[in-house]
């Protein structure tokens, strides 16, 4: 038996419990490069206790919706942030944490363009790609000491399509 989330279009009002989405969302902080590139600046909130902020490349198999969510993670010590190398879009699942450990998870779908940064402790699922190449650049924790806990729920999640 499963139960069922739907996946909602990413929004930053929706995501805030949870991180922080990076996008190009309004005007550029500033203009740069002879005034033909904008930034926009500072974008996400890194943390990396007792570590530094390393930056991964991490190449991840293509999923399909339905999905089956059957686990979270979490890294207490820092923060993760998934910025796709593709224009493509990918599922992000992730939990409020609970006494009794994560609770009913929500599913988002970003639009193409659309990266997160998960602030640390934060229940989530396994980077989740909807198309190939599923290559994604990381930015997280790197040091020593334990930064992964894993969540296995008794029932899985079955996370459809926001049309069904």
């Amino acid at each position: 038996m499963t139960r069922t989330i739907t996946a909602q279009p990413l929004t930053a009002k929706a995501f805030a419990p949870f991180g922080e989405v990076i996008d190009t969302a309004g005007e550029p902080d500033r203009i740069i490069n002879q005034g033909l590139c904008g930034r926009y600046h500072d974008r996400a909130t890194l943390t990396a206790e007792d570590g530094h902020p390393g930056l991964s490349l991490f190449d991840a198999k293509p999923r399909a919706l339905p999905y089956l969510l059957d686990m979270v993670e979490r890294h207490p010590l820092g923060s993760q942030a998934f910025i796709p190398m593709n224009f493509a879009s990918f599922l992000i699942t992730v939990a409020p944490d609970t006494d009794a450990g994560p609770g009913r998870p929500l599913a988002f779908l970003t639009a193409p363009g659309q990266a997160i940064n998960l602030f640390a402790n934060t229940w989530h699922g396994v980077l989740t790609p909807l198309a190939a190449p599923g290559l994604f650049a990381v930015i997280d924790r790197i040091g020593k000491g334990a930064n992964l806990e894993e969540h296995w729920f008794d029932t899985p999640y079955r996370v459809i399509a926001p049309d069904g």
